[in-house]
């Protein structure tokens, strides 16, 4: 089949004309003991670790997200260990370009007394940091702020026309939603928060 273009257009041109999709994943379950029960300082130590560890060995990827990877013509992850070993799970040997705009918002724990699991202290951490209490890290505008030129460079992408795939982190990928949408990004697939879950958004 002959392409037909308009005289003075390219091929460049015509392509950029196709707006991409762009699918958002949370990582897999990293390899950590969710069942200790440790204090604040402990809290502290063991997220740490939770930003240095890998996935568990025993994970796999579901069908529908690898099917989404073998679609990206870009695929970008943040610079953690575990959002890193999902792309890469995903990816098949492809290119992965590693950001660190696209990293987890930190999770300081608040002054509470006690020993409890992880989880817990996860919860709290987080209701404490969206109010306010951010120890001297990021703050929650700062993050905010971070989350809208996170969105730009992946709508760069899609807007050439490119598919976009991003493996990232449960609570930096909703900071992103607010800004997706208000820029017209529809959200045509949800596949939830949990690990491996991702979204899917395509421009109206």
């Amino acid at each position: 089949m002959t392409t037909i273009m308009a005289p003075g257009e390219t091929l460049d041109r015509r392509s950029a004309a196709r707006i991409g999709s762009i699918v958002i994943a949370r990582h897999g379950r990293p390899h950590v003991d969710r069942r200790v029960r440790v204090d604040r300082e402990g809290y502290r130590a063991w997220w740490a670790g939770y930003d240095k560890a890998r996935l568990h060995p025993g994970e796999t990827p579901p069908e529908e997200l690898l099917r989404h990877a073998e679609q990206a013509d870009v695929i970008y992850a943040s610079t953690l260990p575990r959002a890193l070993h999902t792309a890469e799970m995903v990816a098949g040997g492809r290119e992965i370009i590693s950001d660190p705009i696209f990293t987890e918002a930190p999770l300081p724990p608040p002054p509470l007394l006690g020993k409890r699991k992880p989880g817990w202290w996860g919860v709290w951490s987080r209701a404490a940091w969206w109010m306010g209490a951010n120890e001297g890290l990021e703050s929650r505008r700062e993050a905010e702020i971070r989350a809208e030129a996170a969105v730009a460079t992946l709508t760069a992408q899609a807007l050439r026309g490119k598919n976009v795939l991003l493996c990232a982190h449960g609570w930096f990928n909703r900071m992103m939603r607010p800004t997706l949408r208000a820029q017209g990004w529809r959200e045509v697939e949800n596949r939830g928060d949990k690990f491996w879950s991702y979204r899917r958004y395509e421009k109206r």
